[in-house]
C-alpha cells in the first residue's frame, strides 16, 4: 500500500513487529562483539562488547519469553536487563536509554515516527541526566544526539518513517566518526589525552550500530509490504 507524503506518518509498527525490531537489533549488536571490544581495547577497559552481548542476549531471552502486550513494556524490560546483567557504566546508560524512553509516557500498542522520536528524545535526556555528558565529549551522545535531531527534523519535515531513520542512522555514523576526532572526557580514554584522537569511541559505534539495524529492519518491512497503516 502506498501513501502519500502527507499521510506518511500514519505509518507504524505493530507489537510484534516492534519486538521483532528489538531482537534484531540486538543481533546485530551481538553479531559486532569483535568490532566493539577490538574499538574499546585501544581506548578504554576492552570489555565494550562482552557487555553489549550480555545485555542484549538477556532482554532477547525476556522478550521471547514473556507476553509483552505494549510497546512501553519492551522498551522498559530491555532497559532492565542491560541494567540488571550488563554491569558498569556501559549497562547503566544503555539501559537508562530504554527506560528513560518510556518513563512517564502514556501506553501505547503501536509505533510511529513521531512516538519513536518521543521515545528517543526523552531517552537522549536521560542519558545526558545520569552520564553527565554532551555532545562533543567522545561518547554515545556524539551518536545519539545527532540521530534524534535527525528523527525531529524528519517529522517537522513531515517525513515518511523510512526517510527519517535513514536519515537518523546517518547522522548517527556521521556522529560516531566524529569522535575520532575528539579528546575524551569520561572513561578510561579520558586519561589518554590527545593520545585518543584518531579512534573512535566504543559508545557511539554501538548506537551507530543500533540505528543502521532499525533503519534495516523497518526498510525491509517496507519491501515486503508489512509496514502498517492508520
Amino acid at each position: 500500500m502506498m501513501v502519500s507524503n502527507g499521510d506518511s506518518l500514519k505509518t507504524y509498527l505493530t507489537i510484534d513487529q516492534v519486538k521483532e525490531l528489538f531482537l534484531y537489533m540486538g543481533q546485530k549488536v551481538i553479531e559486532s562483539k569483535p568490532l566493539l571490544t577490538s574499538i574499546d581495547s585501544a581506548i578504554g577497559d576492552g570489555d565494550h562488547g562482552i557487555g553489549m552481548e550480555v545485555g542484549f542476549k538477556k532482554a532477547a531471552e525476556i522478550l521471547q519469553n514473556n507476553n509483552l502486550t505494549t510497546v512501553n513494556s519492551i522498551f522498559l524490560e530491555t532497559g532492565k536487563a542491560m541494567i540488571s546483567n550488563m554491569g558498569g557504566a556501559s549497562g547503566i546508560l544503555f539501559g537508562t536509554l530504554f527506560v528513560a524512553s518510556v518513563k512517564d509516557k502514556p501506553i501505547i500498542h503501536k509505533l510511529n515516527l513521531e512516538l519513536l522520536a518521543s521515545f528517543i528524545q526523552s531517552g537522549l535526556e536521560g542519558v545526558k541526566a545520569r552520564g553527565k555528558a554532551e555532545l562533543g565529549d567522545k561518547t554515545m551522545i556524539d551518536a545519539l544526539e545527532p540521530a534524534v535531531k535527525a528523527l525531529h527534523q524528519a517529522l517537522e519535515e513531515n517525513e515518511d518513517l523510512i526517510n527519517a531513520l535513514k536519515k537518523a542512522s546517518e547522522k548517527a555514523q556521521d556522529g560516531m566518526e566524529n569522535t575520532k576526532n575528539l579528546i575524551a572526557k569520561f572513561g578510561r580514554a579520558k586519561s589518554l589525552g590527545e593520545r585518543a584522537i584518531g579512534h573512535q569511541d566504543a559508545g557511539a559505534t554501538t548506537i551507530s550500530i543500533m540505528f543502521e539495524a532499525i533503519y534495516t529492519f523497518v526498510n525491509e518491512l517496507q519491501n515486503k509490504g508489512e509496514l502498517q497503516y492508520e
